[in-house]
Formats: structure tokens, C-alpha cells, sequence
């Protein structure tokens, strides 16, 4: 049996992550480095939203260049990744047990916010991947409910990873890159509140972001790209510890932080 794993939240920043990954691409390879080797990863990105909960089924997962206008070289990029059938029959019975529902897709690849911190986490692609699938109609609370779903398998040796950014905004990217490259308040101001209310294992804040962390319609005009924190957060069980492992700001406005979600011992 597969040692326990940990749920984490990791950024997957612009497509060009994959060619410049620099700091924040070092430490979500050096914390794949510290892990023992997962039974499978079941994969969650900001970047495959569906009606409901959906499970990825492929033997072999397509990678897909799900974005335009940037440098060839990027879209040479292939990650090789394999399914597991067996692995993903384990997880779409954890969703139905948890009361949600739950469908599966037979052809579904691996978008650039599951194949782009890939490559950096485990480039060997020697371990399966089991897409899932996020419901931005259906918004956080939604979110960490299929996260609490997953909870039971971190002990059986899957590790999950959910992949978005803690703040993404490209209109405010495009006027940053305009304007000299100046980082608006809100991104630190956003990220160090999400940071403290996290430490402090208030996951009533934490869901009720939009209402309450300064700057939260700034840095997240829809929710897609932080859901997949939500999932990890409910992987990581009840009074789970948490590690935020990484905090950076790449492309102005990006925030780049990485969590680890740890279970509690005996819990």
C-alpha cells in the first residue's frame, strides 16, 4: 500500500510557466522531490470546469496546448502522462459515497494547468493521473465539498493536486504590462489575508472570500481559478496542517503561492 499523501494547492501561472518556472517552479519540484511515491495524483485544474463533478478515464492523457499566441516552443511541450482505470473507479466512489454527483470522460487530456506543474513535479510522468474535473457555476462551498469527498483517499496513497492561482486578473495584467510593471495593492493584500485565515483554520472566511478579503472581486473576477484551493483545503481534512510552501508574484499580478494541506495525525 501506497504511503499516506498530503493535498496541495499549486499555482500553474501564464502558459510561459513552463518555459521561465523560476522560483515558484522550484518549489512545487522540490516539494514533489520530499513526497513518497503516490499510488496516483488525482488532478484538479482551474482550467476543466464541467456541470458536474467529472472523472478522467483515458489510458493515455493527451496533452492539451489550450491557449494562443504564445512561442512555438511551448507548443512542443508534451508531458506523457498515463491513466489508471482501477484509480479512477476508487475515486468516482468516493464522490458517490460522499452524496455528490459524479460522471466520467473517456478522452479527457491533461489542460495546461494540469500538465504545466506536472512536468515541473514529477517529470518522469511515472505516476497515474486521474483528472478531475471543478464547477465554477457551483462556486466554493460546492468546491470544498468535493474536496472533503477525496479526504478518505489521502491515506490510501493519492495524492491530490489542484492547480489554479491565488490571484489571476488578466485585465489588470494587461494594464500592468502597459503601465511600467507596478503590482496593484490588492494582490498582497489578498494573498496575506487568504494566508492568515487559512493558519488560523477559519474555513468559514476562507469560503465566504468574496464578501470578505480586501480585494477579493479584484483578484478574482470569477471564481475558477481559486475553487481548486477549495478542493485541496477539503482534501486536507478537518484541523489539517497547513504549509504555505511558496509566496511570489510573477507577471505583475499573479500570486504564485503553493500550500500543502496535511492531514491530522489519527484523524
Amino acid at each position: 500500500m501506497s504511503p499516506a499523501q498530503p493535498a496541495l494547492f499549486v499555482p500553474h501561472g501564464a502558459p510561459t510557466f513552463a518555459l521561465r518556472p523560476g522560483a515558484a517552479g522550484a518549489a512545487i519540484s522540490a516539494k514533489a522531490r520530499a513526497l513518497s511515491l503516490p499510488r496516483a495524483i488525482i488532478m484538479i485544474s482551474a482550467h476543466w470546469d464541467t456541470a458536474v463533478p467529472t472523472v478522467g478515464f483515458a489510458d493515455r492523457l493527451e496533452t492539451i496546448h489550450d491557449f494562443s499566441g504564445f512561442p512555438d516552443e511551448l507548443y512542443a511541450l508534451r508531458y506523457p502522462a498515463t491513466g489508471c482505470r482501477e484509480a479512477a473507479e476508487v475515486v468516482v466512489a468516493a464522490i458517490r459515497a460522499a452524496g455528490l454527483p459524479v460522471a466520467t470522460d473517456t478522452q479527457r487530456g491533461l489542460d495546461h494547468g494540469a500538465w504545466v506543474p506536472l512536468r515541473l513535479m514529477f517529470p518522469e510522468a511515472d505516476v497515474p493521473v486521474i483528472p478531475l474535473s471543478i464547477q465554477s457555476h457551483a462556486g466554493p462551498e460546492q468546491a470544498y465539498l468535493l474536496g472533503r469527498a477525496l479526504a478518505p483517499l489521502l491515506a490510501k496513497g493519492f495524492l491530490v493536486i489542484a492547480s489554479g492561482n491565488v490571484t489571476h486578473n488578466l485585465r489588470d495584467y494587461q494594464l500592468a504590462s502597459r503601465n511600467g510593471g507596478q503590482t496593484p495593492a490588492y494582490v498582497r493584500q489578498f494573498t496575506d489575508w487568504l494566508a492568515n485565515r487559512l493558519q488560523a483554520h477559519d474555513i468559514s472566511a476562507v469560503l465566504d472570500y468574496r464578501a470578505q478579503a480586501p480585494g477579493a472581486v479584484q483578484a478574482h473576477p470569477s471564481d475558477e481559478h481559486l475553487l481548486p484551493l477549495f478542493v485541496a483545503l477539503g482534501a486536507g481534512g478537518e484541523q489539517a496542517e497547513v504549509q504555505r510552501f511558496h509566496a511570489g508574484i510573477d507577471d505583475y499580478v499573479i500570486a504564485m503561492d503553493a500550500y500543502a494541506f496535511l492531514p491530522k495525525k489519527g484523524g
